[in-house]
């Protein structure tokens, strides 16, 4: 008797559920005599209702988790009605819906699966990629961040960290919703009164959808040669869902994929579906339509596969220099550097310098071949291990992957200017190009005094006549000699001396986010005991200041601004420069000083960790 009521009740349940509440009309109401207080419209009614949908909702899904996978079975996820507005979610698709969508042959699943994990794989390092999703952080002060758990996929989060900071940061106009923003707090105008930048740590859940999906779009055709995106999803029992109130699409796809586990490329080929994609709209809409999939348990390790065969796996196998390796480096199932090279330029080479060293005997070492939209630095290159090249160091965008031993992070800037030579340095990088152009010595750093003449007309120098017959007495100029006179000589004659005591300097602000969870041991950041620190992603804001590359670290130190005497007689400007903040030194200095040779940094709390 009990079973049949409980069937009852969910048959009950479920024609509720299919049956849209009527609208209520106030003037037929009164009419009619139906009031607020009628057991139609009661409490008690509404609260049954929703009992018996969620118990109705719990058994169907529960029955439809036992089900094995069936390539006619995709899970359904919401979409707009109009498929570029992201946001927008109201119509029920099906995930799997394309013509263009197929399983992978035996042969290929196995292919993948072996380059992916190699031929002996722990289930640890499975189980590392298949529970890590894609997904922001809900802490307020990193919400902007992809929150990682698990330690081997940091390379993937990390590199679509980059990608998603590039759009929230410099592309905020496309992102619709940031119009809404109050126009005097943007990006750029609180970095002084904020520990973060306002927007980032003010986005709503739209805009960081947004910019989520256009990045792995922009990387998925990055890795296709523009010409194409793959997009891997899932078979997952799900064809008989129907969307309950309370129940939301992460939890569908969380109950989906309950007892799921892929431990043999014989599992992957049973899942596994890949849609092909030549259009840029249609790919943003259907990586939007599945989001939720990525932002499952499976989210990195299909975005991976996505990358993967975006690119195709024969050309994957030809960028590398050693395809007999896995992708995944045992014995921790790291991702290799091969990995985060495919997801920053569409290549999976091995290595990060310029172009290719040649070995001789027709062996070739592969590294980066293009410019690149955000780039890459690394703790290596400080010890002296490798040696990051131009493209990578010198990005599109002010935004870098940070490489540790173990791990992978984001060092960023929100103004692109910090890339760019001061007026002091553009100057120089003149006068010795000028100066290298007319030395006959093989680099021996010095000229004739014919060429020295050619060389103050090229760089309009208007050197004093007892400076200029000191440098010409030996019959040649030294290059060193030449330089201290061009740094005592005022700017309006050609020289860089600099009034304002700076002499070159560059101060600006970085950003760095870890999206591992870590202690914060502020004190203001402890949990409502007051015992333990709080476990959250760590963004931290460090103040660089950069001297010149021709002036001693300790002149910066010292140096002083002008007198009271000579500020007045500068139309009273104020050009006291004031004293740098103590240096703190961190792991992540010595990846900063790879880019900025020898930067000086501080910040405030703990140090930034990249490990």
């Amino acid at each position: 008797m009990a079973d049949r009521g409980e069937d009852e009740d969910l048959q009950m349940a479920i024609r509720m559920s299919m049956t849209p509440e009527p609208k209520r009309n106030k003037q037929r109401d009164e009419v009619t005599g139906v009031v607020s207080g009628s057991p139609e419209e009661s409490p008690e009614f509404k609260t049954r209702r929703r009992e018996l949908m969620a118990a109705a909702a719990e058994k169907r899904m529960a029955t439809v988790v036992r089900v094995s996978p069936s390539p006619s079975t995709p899970v359904v996820a919401k979409v707009g009605k109009k498929g570029g507005e992201i946001g927008k979610r109201d119509e029920v698709i099906p995930f799997r819906r394309e013509e263009s969508s197929n399983a992978l042959s035996m042969e290929e699943a196995n292919k993948l699966f072996v380059m992916v994990f190699g031929s002996e794989v722990s289930k640890d390092i499975l189980a590392q990629w298949c529970n890590q999703g894609i997904r922001f952080s809900s802490d307020p002060v990193t919400s902007m961040g992809l929150v990682q758990h698990e330690g081997g996929p940091c390379g993937v989060l990390a590199a679509i960290q980059a990608f998603v900071l590039k759009y929230i940061i410099f592309f905020s106009d496309e992102l619709k919703e940031l119009s809404r923003m109050p126009q005097n707090r943007g990006l750029g105008a609180s970095c002084k009164s904020y520990s973060v930048p306002y927007n980032l740590s003010s986005l709503t859940d739209s805009v960081k959808v947004r910019a989520l999906v256009r990045s792995m779009g922009e990387i998925l055709f990055l890795c296709g040669s523009n010409r194409r995106a793959v997009i891997a999803t899932l078979s997952i029992p799900g064809n008989d869902f129907q969307r309950f109130e309370g129940i939301s699409e992460d939890e569908v796809v969380a109950s989906s994929l309950k007892g799921l586990s892929i431990e043999s490329s014989l599992d992957l080929q049973k899942v596994l579906r890949v849609e092909t994609h030549t259009s840029q709209t249609t790919a943003l809409q259907r990586l939007e339509a599945i989001i939720p999939l990525f932002q499952s348990r499976m989210g990195a390790l299909l975005f991976l596969i996505s990358a993967l065969l975006s690119r195709g796996l024969d050309l994957v196998q030809s960028d590398r220099d050693d395809p007999s390796l896995p992708l995944v480096t045992a014995p921790f199932g790291h991702a290799s550097q091969e990995i985060v090279n495919l997801l920053l330029c569409g290549q999976a080479v091995p290595n990060v310098f310029d172009g290719r060293m040649d070995l001789g005997g027709g062996m070739f070492l592969k590294g980066i071949s293009r410019n690149v939209e955000v780039g890459f630095l690394t703790l290596l290159e400080s010890l002296n291990f490798c040696k990051v090249g131009q493209f990578l160091k010198t990005p599109k965008w002010p935004i870098w992957v940070v490489g540790s031993e173990s791990h992978y992070t984001v060092l960023f800037a929100i103004d692109p200017s910090v890339q760019n030579e001061n007026e002091l340095e553009g100057r120089e990088t003149q006068i010795h190009k000028s100066f290298d152009a007319q030395d006959q010595s093989g680099g021996g750093g010095f000229i004739s005094v014919e060429g020295f003449h050619q060389v103050i007309r090229e760089t309009n120098i208007k050197l004093p006549g007892e400076k200029l017959e000191n440098l010409c007495s030996a019959g040649f100029i030294v290059w060193s000699e030449f330089w201290q006179v061009i740094l005592d000589l005022d700017k309006n004659l050609g020289g860089l001396k600099d009034s304002s005591g700076l002499m070159g300097k560059k101060v600006f602000d970085l950003f760095h986010f870890n999206g591992i969870a870590k202690s914060d041991l502020n004190g203001s950041q402890v949990n409502s005991g007051g015992e333990t620190p709080l476990q959250r992603p760590r963004l931290t804001k460090l103040s660089v200041s950069v001297p010149p590359r021709w002036t001693p670290e300790e002149f910066m130190a010292d140096v002083q601004g002008p007198s009271a005497s000579s500020a007045s007689d500068s139309a009273g400007k104020d050009t006291e420069v004031s004293k740098p903040e103590p240096s703190q030194h961190a792991p992540l200095v010595d990846c900063i000083r790879t880019r900025w040779a020898r930067a000086v940094c501080s910040w405030s709390g703990d140090p930034p960790s990249i490990v």
